[in-house]
């Protein structure tokens, strides 16, 4: 997802569908079919020459190349379990880029001197594979035998290699899962907990495993045995260890999640599995000092908890007999407050809270007389972000931002409080001239929605600033303010407005404000966004003929909802790998575990609320709709590109102009290596520069 990872939060229902009648575009969800890829490409023909042979593209595609290939960025790093830091990098040489690691001493010079432990170019170019690189997962605490994930050009299905990360060298006769969507952890060093489709009948209806099993080094994963079982109607199972500092197992769970946001938790024994008392909207967080921590997206009243609450059971009680182990209220945010994100040191817990979308960190200690926490004295007015903690002490990496600020990398001893700046990256434009608001629009209902409008300090209010304005609005995702290079050097630099709204659907208020848009309550998401655009035109920064917005995924049905709602709101529309055609997206992709977020096409009542907003079905000739611009990529596994091929379709059955880029890898981000995401970004702007500069 463009701005993160889907999740919902209702159970997925397992009747079918009923698909709208007498589509004239469904043979577009054959994804690789060659009548599609066949119109897929004629698109790409038709219209990136509009854009790329305008004579700003070159530009714009230059400066976002050296923008992601700029030898002077920061490269971001993480605690390995032999002593050294660990970081994924790409650059023009390494255009898939090279894992590597790194001493902390060399890291705090200006040149680190740089251990290759896998090159994915070279690997790529050896097997002949479009790899792209999603990871690896190291077992603690030596981090030695690892588990490396390659995407074949971007999908979700992916493969596990074991690999050596001392010999630099896949493990021959090691474990090796072939392509798939799975959930993998290692229990020990010759054992896995494995989740994937295992025959024909094992993926859920949302296209994710739901029978998890153990695999022992030597023997065929055919072989691996059964432990645990869901339902197809489930969206996945995952399994998940729990390990003290040294590596010790001190539990292994299953985590079954019956919509994306109800999850049941289990403990795996020797005698079978038991189920904890965890209400279905929680998540755990991990384990501190025999403490395992979690966050509540409901009311606990049992235990006097409420939503939003940070909490912690006693594992060992909870072992012991769950039904009358007790939980510990950590933190609970004000109303103006939201729990953004959790790391856990050797011996501390390390929590980033925003506060009206603006962070601080904090840092608690589990005691007899329960938990304390002090701040971190960390910059003010800015994203606070918690990267990778130490097992072998209380070290963790901070970073902070803000939308004129290029990110600092902060070393902290969350034991000590001390703090220190190692890196800071350089800056990709001139922010001088610039200035961050925040402000706050009234939505349809009276509920006062936050924004962020980046301007230039000499803004003249006279309503002909072009302005893009950026949303998302779902699956308690937050918009934290960020500096982007591409947005300031390709936008901002030339004249334009930014601004952000954190519109509810997100996380920003925590999920009280996810909740409150959800499935029926989901136009108030809209109206929000609309809220926040008439706003921006009240307080003349920009107007209708100036004012273009952007999304993605999730935020690309949201530019749908705006594209057939409000027209007459916007000249410039970019849609970015879209949900689209709701009265079916249970049928394509992963949507069946969407059913939470935005209720279930298959059910009359629920069918009848959908409808209202299916920017697909709502649109209509005679309209007076912006030129927008539709991006998809073939690879996405995750948002099916029919929907924005259909979206297109539709435009062009109905006579209106559109642009169309569908990128023929790159999975859900639509751009699998840096070259394919500075050619997606400089398409972006050069479109917007037509809509709203000219």
């Amino acid at each position: 997802m463009t701005a993160a990872a889907f999740s919902a939060s209702a159970q997925t229902s397992g009747s079918t569908p009923a698909r709208t009648p007498a589509d004239p575009f469904q043979w577009m969800e054959e994804i690789e079919g060659a009548k599609p890829l066949a119109w897929a490409r004629a698109e790409n023909d038709r219209s990136l020459p509009v854009l790329q042979n305008d004579p700003r593209y070159k530009d714009l595609n230059d400066k976002a190349l050296a923008i992601v290939n700029a030898k002077d960025r920061v490269p971001g790093v993480g605690f390995s379990g032999d002593g050294k830091l660990s970081n994924f990098w790409q650059d023009a040489t390494h255009v898939r880029g090279v894992w590597r690691k790194t001493t902390l001493d060399s890291y705090r010079t200006a040149d680190p001197v740089w251990e290759t432990v896998l090159d994915v170019d070279a690997l790529a170019k050896a097997e002949g594979k479009n790899w792209v690189y999603k990871g690896a997962s190291c077992l603690s605490p030596d981090d030695r035998h690892c588990l490396v994930v390659l995407s074949d050009g971007g999908k979700d299905a992916m493969v596990y290699r074991e690999f050596d990360s001392v010999t630099k060298t896949f493990v021959a006769g090691g474990f090796e899962a072939p392509e798939g969507k799975q959930n993998v952890t290692w229990l020990d060093k010759d054992t896995l907990l494995i989740a994937r489709e295992w025959e024909p009948g094992t993926l859920t209806k949302s296209s994710y495993p739901y029978v998890l099993k153990v695999w022992k080094r030597g023997t065929p994963l055919a072989e691996a045995k059964e432990v645990f079982r869901g339902k197809v109607e489930d969206v996945m199972v995952t399994p998940f260890v729990l390990r003290d500092p040294d590596g010790k197992v001190q539990a292994a769970m299953v985590s079954r999640a019956v919509s994306f946001f109800e999850t049941e938790t289990y403990l795996l024994t020797d005698k079978g599995t038991v189920k904890l008392p965890f209400p279905l909207k929680s998540g755990i967080q991990g384990l501190v000092q025999g403490k395992l921590v979690f966050t509540l997206e409901q009311d606990w009243a049992e235990h006097g908890l409420k939503q939003g609450d940070l909490a912690a059971f006693d594992l060992a009680a909870l072992k012991a007999d769950p039904a009358k182990a007790h939980p510990t209220l950590i933190l609970r945010p004000a109303a103006n407050q939201a729990i953004e994100g959790t790391n856990i040191t050797r011996n501390k817990l390390v929590v980033t809270l925003n506060e009206d979308v603006k962070g601080k960190a904090l840092v608690f200690t589990p005691g007899a007389d329960g938990w304390t926490s002090k701040p971190l004295d960390l910059p003010a007015n800015a994203t606070i972000g918690i990267g990778s903690a130490s097992e072998t002490d209380d070290r963790v990496w901070i970073t902070v931002t803000n939308y004129l600020t290029p990110t600092t990398y902060w070393l902290a001893d969350a034991a000590t409080g001390k703090l220190e700046t190692i890196k800071a990256s350089p800056a990709r434009f001139d922010a001088s001239k610039h200035v961050v608001e925040q402000f706050f629009a009234t939505s349809k209902d009276g509920t006062k929605v936050p924004y962020f409008v980046v301007r230039p300090k000499d803004l003249k209010y006279d309503g002909q600033a072009p302005t893009l304005l950026y949303a998302y609005g779902g699956f308690q995702v937050s918009l934290t303010p960020s500096y982007s290079g591409s947005v300031g050097k390709l936008w901002l630099e030339r004249g334009g407005v930014y601004v952000v709204a954190n519109i509810r659907g997100g996380g920003e208020y925590g999920p009280a404000w996810h909740q409150a848009g959800l499935e029926s309550n989901r136009q108030k998401v809209y109206d929000d966004f609309f809220a926040v655009s008439e706003d921006l035109i009240a307080r003349k920064i920009t107007s209708p003929r100036r004012l273009g917005i952007m999304g993605g995924s999730n935020g690309g049905l949201l530019m749908g909802v705006a594209l057939t709602q409000r027209p007459d709101l916007y000249n410039a529309v970019v849609v970015q790998v879209p949900l689209f055609d709701m009265l079916n997206y249970t049928s394509m992709g992963a949507g069946a575990s969407w059913v939470g977020e935005y209720g279930d096409p298959a059910k009359p009542d629920e069918r009848a609320w959908i409808a209202k907003y299916d920017p697909y079905s709502n649109l209509k000739a005679g309209q007076k709709y912006p030129r927008a611009f539709i991006e998809t990529s073939t690879k996405d596994d995750r948002v099916h590109p029919a929907h924005a091929r259909k979206a297109a379709a539709r435009l062009k059955a109905l006579g209106y102009d559109y642009l169309y880029y569908e990128n023929i890898d790159g999975g859900h981000s639509a751009a699998a290596n840096l070259n394919e995401t500075a050619r997606r970004n400089a398409l972006e702007f050069t479109y917007l520069s037509q809509q709203l500069m000219d």
